[in-house]
């Protein structure tokens, strides 16, 4: 019992390495580098609870989500819109969920509404705006 707890903390820790990684390689000049680092955290947002890690990197991680919203294209903000989804789902419809929401809501509608970014990237911002606003949002309107 003891080495399997072990093992398990082990786990976690290599876990939290490479998360941290991901969220590092999000600030990459490469747009290849950013939509792998993006693949990475939806991958592991997707598949394990991490509310716990995440309470503390919040706000380093919504402010790259926010630069990768910003300045990427196509692939990568639809990417950044599915983390988005994800991060709230993970933070919960508490003032941490809704921060986040708050912060990155003009953003979210901005892709939506531009007509020059790409199909996906606006059906993802279109579904982290749904979905985030539905689990985080205070304000009811």
């Amino acid at each position: 019992g003891n080495e399997a707890a072990s093992e398990h903390g082990q786990e976690e820790e290599e876990a939290e390495d490479r998360l941290k990684e991901h969220m590092d390689t999000l600030l990459d000049k490469s747009a290849k580098a950013r939509q792998a680092a993006l693949q990475g955290l939806r991958l592991a947002l997707s598949s394990r609870t991490l509310s716990e890690f995440l309470l503390e990197r919040r706000l380093t991680l919504s402010d790259s989500l926010e630069k990768c919203l910003k300045k990427g294209k196509g692939e990568e903000q639809a990417l950044a819109g599915t983390v988005l989804t994800l991060l709230c789902l993970q933070m919960g419809s508490g003032p941490e969920g809704e921060e986040v929401f708050r912060s990155l809501k003009p953003l979210l509608i901005s892709v939506l509404t531009d007509s020059t970014a790409s199909p996906s990237a606006r059906q993802s911002c279109a579904t982290a705006l749904g979905m985030c606003c539905y689990i985080a949002a205070a304000d009811l309107e």
